[in-house]
């Protein structure tokens, strides 16, 4: 792996520690199973509908339940 610094003049303790985090990561990454599913979307998260109001029927509500045959 070859890191190239491309703008600025880096010192070698800001360097080291820009380093570290990559490397950090790319354990992490590699440490993670193939199988195992990653962090879930906030889409999917069945909390989300959860969390909203459902409106209660009102005094008409009878009369939108007809469903013709």
């Amino acid at each position: 792996m070859t890191i190239k610094v491309v703008r600025g003049n880096p010192t070698p303790e800001e360097l080291a520690a820009a380093l570290a985090v990559v490397r950090a990561r790319a354990a992490a990454a590699a440490a993670t199973p193939p199988g195992a599913p990653g962090p879930r979307a906030a889409w999917a998260d069945p909390s989300r509908i959860a969390a909203q109001h459902v409106p209660r029927p009102g005094p008409t509500s009878w009369s939108r339940t007809y469903w013709p045959s």
